[in-house]
């Protein structure tokens, strides 16, 4: 291949958002940022939504950015996003409201609801997906329930990769990663799980058609190509658009021996695997089963991540302690080892008004010392954080019935260099981190295999290991791990 081609990835996440021009040469990957972005939620009358206009805002003032600098246009523009969240469109095409963001309270209490339905082991016997208060399948429940009135008039359900993949080009369709998430996709027929759908009165009709990561889904909108600077024809192309797909797509030296970890506001912990595992134990380990690409299965948990301390953080600066990432790591690293531990996918850590309260209540009421400082808050939840992926790995083993050497981390969270050694210390394993824009690798590698400027993922994979140095961790013994598992263990299965 000659000169290089330039694909541009609109990387999406639950608390920021990047537009980035991703080069391919033939032989290496090159990432330019464009723009990056918050990603707020807006809280109104007691609900919580995504601003999901000022995203396009600046998915926009990316595409132009792009367009100021070169004057031949991307071979391709691809859209990844949080999972789980969708906007509804109305019979004229336009959008109904503000989507719901996933931690909105609307659907406290509802999976019990469902339960009463269709019991848990049946939806999972279907759809193969953890059972999390924030999935699709819930939230759907609740506005059914509701009556709420957006539902009503809905004639389009577009989850929000697809609902931005629809701006751009007016296509209307639902792409298998993403579609895995909600909870109402059938993981052996890979398709809509309409008898579910029809159990629980929810509307079928208003879901699309899927498609699979690769797909082309037609040209830039002209208006848009106009309005933003583009000239000639830019093809839109259906990433593997959950963006923890286009991360694990993008994770090299992948194999049977290998867990990942997408780590970022969310870690996925999780194996690659031929077929779904729908077993009772994977039910009662609460696993969950989504598509990746070349036909693959991500078997993976979430685990609450990042969230922990982005939110400490924003309740530190609103007291007016504006503490940088390395700030808050050389405070973690004077504080005591494992004094306190949590459980990072506790309820009470799902949208609590202050994070560092609501993890202080939770180590009193299990009778641990109270974390009293910053430091020690944020120590807290970085050894848990790797306690929890310990448990998690432990788990992947047992499903899988062999053990996993190597552990490898992608995402911003592998540049958090003492987490990553943690996880090695909890693990006793080793641990390679890196890359650190692996979505938005994934994102771009999946438009060059759909444009034929890569052969396979395979391929893919062996060029991102050429393009990017990953640093390598070897767990050390310094601390009683197993003693500390041992009480994360019991936290876990304490009854809350």
């Amino acid at each position: 291949m000659s000169g290089t081609a330039d694909y541009i990835a609109i990387d999406l996440g639950a608390s920021g958002g990047r537009v980035i021009a991703g080069g391919w040469d033939g032989a290496r990957f090159t990432l330019r940022e464009l723009h990056r972005f918050a990603n707020e939620p807006v809280g109104l009358q007691g609900h919580l939504y995504w601003d999901v206009l000022r995203l396009w805002h600046e998915v926009k003032a990316g595409l132009a950015r792009y367009a100021a600098e070169s004057s031949v246009p991307p071979a391709g523009i691809g859209v990844d996003t949080w999972g789980v969240d969708f906007g509804l469109l109305d019979r004229a095409g336009r959008l109904l409201g503000n989507p719901y963001h996933y931690r909105d309270p609307r659907t406290d209490g509802v999976p019990e609801m469902v339960d009463q339905i269709v019991p848990p082991a049946e939806v999972y016997a279907v759809t193969g997906i953890q059972r999390m208060p924030i999935n699709t399948l819930f939230q759907l429940f609740s506005m059914q329930r509701s009556g709420d009135p957006q539902l009503a008039a809905a004639q389009t359900l577009l989850l929000m990769p697809d609902l931005f993949h629809y701006f751009l080009t007016g296509c209307k369709v639902a792409e298998y990663t993403h579609a895995t998430t909600t909870q109402i996709f059938d993981a052996r027929q890979r398709q809509w799980a309409g008898d579910l759908l029809d159990r629980l009165g929810l509307p079928a009709q208003i879901l699309q058609p899927v498609v699979q990561p690769g797909t082309p889904l037609g040209d830039l909108l002209a208006a848009v190509g106009e309005e933003v600077g583009l000239r000639g024809t830019v093809p839109v192309i259906a990433t593997a658009t959950h963006d923890t797909a286009s991360a694990v797509a993008a994770v090299p030296g992948l194999d049977e021996r290998s867990a990942y970890i997408s780590s970022g506001t969310w870690s996925l912990v999780g194996v690659e695997t031929a077929q779904p595992i729908l077993t009772e134990r994977a039910r009662a380990l609460n696993f969950t089963n989504e598509g990746g690409v070349d036909g693959m299965i991500r078997l993976l948990k979430n685990v609450g991540g990042l969230w922990l301390l982005q939110e400490c953080r924003r309740i530190w600066r609103r007291q007016g302690h504006d503490y940088g990432w390395p700030e808050l790591i050389a405070l973690a690293e004077q504080a005591v080892p494992l004094r306190s531990i949590i459980d990072p996918d506790a309820p009470e850590f799902l949208h609590p008004a202050d994070m560092p309260a609501a993890i202080q209540a939770y180590c009193r009421a299990a009778g641990q010392p109270e974390p009293d400082n910053t430091g020690a808050i944020v120590r807290c939840c970085l050894e848990s954080l790797a306690l929890k992926y310990r448990y998690v790995i432990h788990a992947l083993e047992e499903l899988l019935g062999h053990g996993l050497d190597t552990i490898r981390i992608v995402g911003g969270g592998s540049q958090n260099a003492l987490l990553t050694q943690l996880t090695a210390d909890a693990t006793g394993r080793t641990v390679v981190a890196g890359p650190v824009e692996a979505t938005a690798l994934g994102n771009i590698m999946v438009q060059a295999v759909a444009t034929g400027a890569l052969p396979s993922i395979a391929a893919g994979r062996r060029a991102v290991r050429a393009s990017f140095e990953p640093v390598v961790f070897q767990p050390r013994r310094a601390a009683d791990w197993d003693t500390a598992a041992a009480r994360l263990a019991a936290l876990v299965a304490a009854p809350r």
